[in-house]
């Protein structure tokens, strides 16, 4: 894993020089967007709605749409004065009962490694938060903007989870009405409960969706149901994972050439030049010789031409 932040953990005069990794990561299946015909990829153009003209990156500004439909341009100046934060700090608020902490608060979960330096004053809040069965509600600066996140311990390692602020939790808008529940349904009720119990182990459940989607479309390689792109790094006839595909396909392009993906095409087209070059200069450097060696011929001709006229016009004068 790579850190993504480096800052302290504060809780009293105590500092706690730590490093931030994600905790998790996405494995949902992607698609792309392509003609059906020969696979090729769908872009899209950034069309103005107003006169249908495509608009270049460099003349798109950031737009806040108001409730009544009109758009307030702001500009990078106005950007740079709202209020931002680049602090290192992860700042302890108050610890607080882990109960008192709805579920739905928590957004993103990082771990929180230890620098050298900081390694026991880590353990001593680790083991504070494991005895006193709390969390610690922190405000941290991430992405230069300040949020409430909370510490907590997951096998033996700090986890920082950052939270929505309460305005963006959303309240039904509708009412649910029990009806008349009768004591025997209840009972019934308890039973399915009892007999459902268990303990929660997430290994128990599999992602068959993507499993099933990877096992599709590898059924599709082997049978040769593909479309050969100018993206294609693969060799015909080689059967490939699907995602170990894509992301070879990503690293090929960025790190082994150091350009992106939809510049392949030419590329395999410059690839050809070179040996056309090369074939061009041993074509010339056979024909070079034959060249040179007429020039000489002509050359030594002309020299015995004038060798000749030299001792003729001696025999004269004599």
């Amino acid at each position: 894993m790579r850190a993504i932040w480096k800052g302290a953990v504060s809780f009293g005069l105590v500092s706690v020089p730590v490093k931030l990794y994600a905790a998790t990561e996405s494995h949902d299946v992607s698609f792309r967007q392509v003609h059906a015909k020969d696979g090729g990829r769908i872009k899209y153009q950034r069309i103005c709605s107003l006169d249908g003209e495509e608009v270049a990156y460099a003349d798109i500004a950031k737009g806040y749409e108001t409730e009544d439909g009109e758009m307030v341009i702001l500009t990078d100046e106005d950007l740079a004065e709202l209020p931002s934060t680049s602090s290192r700090e992860i700042a302890v608020e108050k610890f607080v009962p882990s109960e008192q902490i709805d579920p739905m608060l928590f957004e993103k979960s990082y771990y929180l490694e230890p620098e050298k330096s900081g390694a026991k004053p880590y353990a001593l809040l680790r083991q504070a938060l494991l005895d006193a069965d709390r969390m610690a509600v922190v405000t941290v600066a991430l992405r230069q903007r300040t949020t409430v996140a909370v510490l907590r311990v997951r096998d033996d390692v700090i986890v920082l989870q950052t939270m929505m602020w309460p305005d963006e939790v959303r309240t039904p808008d509708f009412s649910v009405e029990a009806g008349d529940v009768k004591p025997q349904e209840v009972k019934m009720a308890h039973m399915l409960v009892e007999t459902l119990a268990g303990d929660f182990d997430p290994n128990e459940f599999e992602d068959d969706y993507a499993e099933a989607v990877e096992a599709l479309v590898k059924a599709k390689v082997e049978g040769g149901e593909v479309k050969r792109t100018p993206t294609s790094t693969k060799s015909s006839g080689e059967v490939v994972d699907l995602l170990a595909a894509l992301q070879r396909s990503v690293d090929a392009a960025k790190t082994a050439r150091g350009e992106s993906a939809d510049d392949s095409a030419d590329d395999s087209a410059d690839d050809e030049k070179p040996a056309k070059k090369t074939a061009a200069k041993k074509s010339a450097a056979k024909k070079a010789p034959a060249k040179k060696t007429a020039a000489k011929k002509s050359a030594a001709k002309k020299s015995a031409a004038k060798k000749t006229t030299k001792k003729a016009a001696a025999r004269k004068a004599s």
